[in-house]
């Protein structure tokens, strides 16, 4: 596993591991000590990089995180996030009030068993804060030593500009994918003019480019793919040529879907780092095994023309989640 830097000089494995779906989000949380046991199994595959956040859960994550780090703590970053309102302990609304990122930001160290956290990143910009005081208080929370690297989560260019100039924004994440490809004429110009890294959850387009999901897949009720429009049965049919093509190149280079589509984000910048998420440890270690498949500029020429016969149908978000991405 070799490293790649984001920002600056944020250094981590070129692939990380989202651990939102071991607590929440693609149905029940699984058992504590499975999801302890599949973190740490990605450390001794070379993960270094642990993405996780407050509204997992609400704050199981963190704490699962917190505890299968515990025994290396000094070789991994952990990234967390805040930016969400809570009534009753739920998720209620956005909230970047500086007194409040405060509060939030304690919570974390704790949940996290932590001194410092690696990156922190502003969840979802909030229309009524300015940015600027969003960045100033992180800056103050980086000169205390309770945060090291500042990141931001589906922002739009100009805020990202904004909070740049007052404290350097070391990573932006957001969706990218092969299915999903906006950021490419949305933000890439900015970052790679900034100097900020990109570090793109879903990479494996929630499960459906791995090739285990077709039209007849149930999921469980509370898998949050049910009111994504993509996966309606009618869109999943339409976008099954995608995956196609994906098992196609998969063949031709001896490797399965997901490691295709893991491998294709990462030749696309050298200052990305996707993190793939998973709840089974065979699943973590075929996504590992990625980085071991090379994409030729051929291979990648071939699968951009191929793309631009497929037209992908629906939507990434329900609309209540797509009000909250920033377009600017």
């Amino acid at each position: 596993m070799k490293t790649r830097i984001l920002g600056q000089g944020l250094e981590v494995s070129e692939i990380g591991l989202g651990c939102m779906g071991l607590s929440y989000g693609y149905g029940p949380a699984i058992d504590k000590q499975a999801a302890i046991a599949l973190i740490r199994r990605a450390y001794e595959l070379g993960i270094t990089f642990f993405d996780t956040a407050e509204i997992y859960g609400p704050y199981l994550n963190e704490e699962v995180v917190g505890e299968a780090i515990a025994p290396f703590r000094d070789k991994v970053v952990v990234a967390t996030k805040f930016g969400f309102n809570y009534v009753d302990g739920q998720p209620a609304g956005l909230n970047s009030k500086p007194a409040y990122i405060r509060q939030r930001v304690e919570g974390s160290l704790k949940r996290l068993k932590i001194e410092t956290i690696d990156l922190l990143y502003q969840h979802r910009i909030d229309p009524e804060v300015p940015i600027e005081d969003v960045a100033g208080v992180v800056k103050d929370l980086i000169s205390e030593g309770k945060v090291k690297y500042f990141g931001m989560s589906e922002a739009g260019a100009s805020n990202i500009r904004k909070a740049h100039a007052i404290q350097p924004v070391s990573a932006l994440q957001s969706e990218y994918s092969l299915w999903w490809r906006e950021p490419e004429t949305k933000t890439f110009a900015t970052l790679e003019e900034l100097g900020i890294g990109f570090v793109p959850f879903s990479p494996l387009g929630k499960g459906f480019l791995t090739g285990q999901i077709d039209v007849n897949t149930e999921f469980s009720k509370n898998d949050f793919r049910n009111g994504i429009p993509r996966f309606n049965e009618e869109n999943r049919q339409a976008n099954m040529a995608l995956v196609d093509l994906v098992k196609q190149i998969a063949q031709q280079k001896n490797a399965t879907p997901a490691q295709i589509a893991l491998a294709w984000v990462n030749a696309q910048k050298p200052w990305i780092v996707p993190i793939p998420g998973t709840t089974k440890i065979h699943r973590l270690e075929e996504n590992a095994g990625s980085v071991n498949v090379t994409l030729t500029p051929d291979d990648l020429g071939k699968i951009k023309n191929a793309l631009s016969a497929i037209e992908i149908i629906g939507h990434r978000y329900p609309e209540s989640s797509e009000k909250m991405v920033d377009k600017d």
